[in-house]
């Protein structure tokens, strides 16, 4: 049977004025230089602008290793960043130059019985991309970096919310494999279920070293499969009877089954042995009417969704602990699917084993991102095995429900003046609408492609045209107000977001500046994108009280990013059917910084975090205006339910949508009043939703009509809250509570009685603990109401702290 040797110890790393210094396989050489205290913390302060070098440096990885020559034995690199020279004994074993993919090369020939002596040496990653950029002619990309002209994850050239951090090193599992007559080198089953039957195709490709006859056994659900063979491929079909499905988040179980192949030589020796679990379920994209619904088992899904970027700079720190911390925080939120953004990895197999056993949907982008890509050689053939090896490894996930040809290259192509300035030179179309769907269609045609994100369905048509297919929504951020979003009618929105610093406690571990303002030293530093503090300000400017400090403008930046998301969310989803999902930018980040994220890069929650969890939760009821708007597909009362009444244009409705699985039976008072909380009309409103489906319910004139816009707002007795209003604009009375805080072991319970209108009530308790956390933000308490926020944290929290301004903040405090 083969046998592995890993090749992980005893591995030092050499260049520049280093030498010899004690490396971590797998790991980079940012890391290997932090744990050797011979760099400062990148992600603290300004120190990543010290650090540009390392990226322009040749790096030299070596170690030893005792070995037995004998029998076929391979060296096995899953991953290497990126353009390695490998060596063995003093000879060139071979080369690569994709970070993306793995390499095998046989070895057998250069061990020794004894001491071995291994080297990778990396060539920069800046030299190397230059030369070809040099070589095959400039192409635009969003960022004055090389990134297109080399395979190797975009996001270390530095983005609008990421570090300029070029790494290099043995970024996965290195070893030797060690095997006879013949290995598994690829198996591939594609599993589909239809009319209650489970099938499970499954193709397998052989490494040989001997001409022997072979057998191939695979096993699932108590179902077997064998074949003997004389050549390199085989089919096995399995087929299941009635088996249990695997379904997204929400709409039932993650039913799996073992899936095991089994390799043995004539004589009935194991030579290899190959294991996942797998799940039965159907998936396509329904574009009837140019639209994109996502379809499970022949059940429409509305997708909440959130971008995944990479989770650290340092892909070694992404462990599976800290994917499932990630994915329960995800879950908590209501998400049901994760888009990998084309920036960065192909994520790992605990990443999609994780999504499988929670039942998340998963996109995946191949990837290329806000660039154009040459398609000349080395690239082309670099590119055909990177996603016909990533297409093989993810092909056994239920959660992996499409592929996507790329982030925005359609898009740059047709709209931010790429054709003068390529003149004619490839820029990737070729990969996008050729290559890569080819390789979809022939590896894994269970699964859906996708040419790009955005896209309209058409190569003829605008590629961010929302009326059809995928779009992008960035205008509301780059130039408009959040209130846009309601000008839209799109059929699936892939990316939209807003900007907020971090939590106050990540801020202040990774920001040392004497006196923090937006624009000093380490929080300029910290805001990557162009622009973004004064779209900060302008976002704050239109919506809310000027702020007198830091500590307001903190507040109220967070506050703004968790309303303008929140408004898009609920919005879109109010458009259903004509809509059939959202996909948040973005979920997490891979460093401390300002940026559109919820989960800051220390792992804490955003206020908008709260805001997504409610606005994603499975029945929601929002108040939405509907408004005549050119970005209508088909008019403003597209997308409501058949035979609904639609209010005058501007007047609120509520909105109920459904995304359980039971009908949901709605019963609710809205009141309209004025901010001393006294009722000037109530009406209750009733309907049942469908599973699936929204209902609108007319507000009756008495509840629409405000006798004073400025000082009036409506509310329904579950906390659903509509200002004719900007907060701005609105004359508060001065916040007027009393506020107690009760411990119970390692939970504090803060209980605010609000005497007066509170708006956006919100507790940040990680300004006395960077380890606590709260259970809600953003809370708007009527007069005489109350509210309970439960804090978790492993230390006893100052009561007074915790019900005094700046850990417990409302609007009104700027009054």
């Amino acid at each position: 049977m083969s046998s592995y040797q890993s090749l992980h110890e005893g591995w030092t790393v050499s260049g520049a004025d280093v030498s010899g210094l004690p490396a971590t396989v797998p790991g980079c050489v940012h890391t290997d230089l932090l744990r050797a205290g011979r760099i400062e913390d990148p992600y603290l302060d300004e120190n990543e602008t010290k650090l540009a070098w390392i990226g322009r440096t040749d790096w030299e990885y070596e170690t030893t290793f005792t070995a037995t020559p004998g029998h076929r034995t391979d060296l096995v690199c899953a991953g290497l960043d990126t353009v390695a020279a490998i060596e063995l004994n003093g000879s060139l074993v071979g080369e690569t130059a994709n970070m993306h993919r793995g390499y095998r090369f046989d070895v057998g020939s250069l061990l020794r019985d004894g001491t071995n002596e291994l080297k990778v040496k990396f060539r920069s990653a800046y030299a190397y991309a230059e030369a070809q950029q040099q070589r095959l002619g400039n192409r635009p990309n969003a960022y004055p970096e090389p990134f297109n002209f080399i395979r190797k994850q975009a996001c270390n050239f530095g983005w609008d919310w990421g570090p300029t951090l070029v790494t290099a090193g043995i970024w996965q599992p290195i070893g030797l494999e060690t095997w006879s007559v013949a290995r598994l080198a690829e198996v591939r089953p594609q599993v589909t279920v239809g009319r209650g039957t489970g099938r499970v195709e499954l193709r397998v490709r052989l490494d040989r070293a001997a001409d022997e006859p072979v057998t191939i056994t695979a096993e699932v659900a108590g179902r077997r499969a064998q074949a003997t063979v004389d050549g390199i491929e085989a089919l096995l079909i399995l087929t299941v009877d009635d088996p249990e499905l695997w379904w997204p988040r929400g709409f039932g179980d993650q039913a799996r089954y073992d899936l095991s192949v089994t390799l043995t030589s004539a004589g009935g020796a194991t030579q290899d042995t190959w294991n996942r679990r797998i799940g039965f379920r159907s998936v396509r994209i329904d574009t009837t009417g140019g639209g994109y619904t996502v379809v499970v088992n022949d059940v429409p899904v509305f997708v909440r969704g959130i971008n995944w970027i990479p989770d650290d700079v340092f892909a070694d720190r992404v462990t599976r602990d800290r994917l499932a911390a990630r994915f329960r925080q995800a879950a908590d939120a209501n998400v049901n699917y994760l888009r990998i953004w084309g920036g960065g990895r192909y994520e790992s197999f605990d990443f999609y084993d994780l999504a499988d056993e929670m039942g998340f949907l998963v996109g995946q982008d191949f990837l290329f991102a806000c660039a154009a890509y040459p398609e000349e050689e080395p690239f082309r053939s670099e590119i055909e095995a990177e996603a016909r090896e990533n297409v093989v490894r993810l092909a056994s996930h239920p959660s992996l429900v499409i592929w996507t040809g790329n982030n925005e290259n359609l898009w740059g192509y047709e709209d931010w003046g790429w054709k003068s300035e390529l003149n004619g030179r490839t820029w990737g179309s070729g990969f996008y609408y050729d290559l890569l769907p080819r390789i979809v269609g022939e590896l894994d045609p269970s699964r859906p492609y996708w040419p790009g994100s955005p896209y309209s369905g058409s190569p003829g048509h605008y590629p961010n045209d929302p009326v059809f297919g995928t779009t992008h929504i960035w205008d509301v951020w780059n130039t408009d107000d959040y209130t846009k979003y309601a000008a839209y009618r799109p059929r699936f929105v892939s990316e939209f977001g807003f900007q907020a610093p971090p939590t106050f406690s990540t801020l202040r571990r990774s920001v040392s500046d004497d006196r923090l303002a937006p624009d000093s030293p380490g929080m300029a530093h910290h805001q990557k994108a162009i622009g973004g503090d004064q779209k900060l300000e302008r976002g704050l400017a239109n919506h809310l009280p000027a702020p007198r400090d830091f500590d307001d403008w903190h507040f109220l930046t967070q506050l703004n990013q968790a309303r303008a998301v929140a408004f898009g969310i609920e919005h879109f989803r109010s458009l259903r059917p004509l809509c059939q999902g959202t996909i948040m930018w973005q979920l997490n980040d891979c460093w401390p910084v300002t940026s559109w994220a919820a989960i800051d890069g220390d792992g804490r929650k955003k206020p908008l975090w709260f805001a997504m969890r409610d606005a994603y939760a499975d029945r929601l009821l929002t108040f939405q205006p509907r408004t005549e708007s050119p970005l209508t597909a088909g008019g403003p009362r597209t997308g409501l339910e058949p035979g609904a009444v639609v209010p005058p244009d501007g007047a609120p409705a509520l909105v109920a949508a459904n995304d359980s699985r039971t009908p949901w039976v709605v019963s609710t008072t809205v009141t309209r009043r004025d901010l001393t909380g006294k009722v000037l009309a109530e009406a209750e409103l009733t309907t049942t939703v469908a599973p699936g489906r929204n209902a609108t319910l007319t507000l009756p004139a008495e509840l629409s009509t405000p006798g004073d816009p400025a000082t009036e707002f409506l509310a329904t007795d579950t906390g659903t809250t509509w200002f004719w209003s900007l907060d701005k604009d609105i004359p508060w009375p001065a916040a007027d509570y009393t506020a107690t805080a009760e411990r119970d072991g390692t939970t504090t319970r803060v209980t605010v009685r609000a005497n007066s209108l509170l708006r956006s009530l919100t507790l940040f308790p990680d300004r006395l603990d960077p380890a606590a956390e709260p259970d809600r933000a953003a809370v708007t308490v009527l007069p005489g109401a109350s509210v309970t926020f439960t804090v978790h944290s492993g230390q006893a929290l100052d009561a007074t702290a915790l019900t005094t301004r700046p850990v417990l903040r409302c609007v009104n405090d700027l009054v």
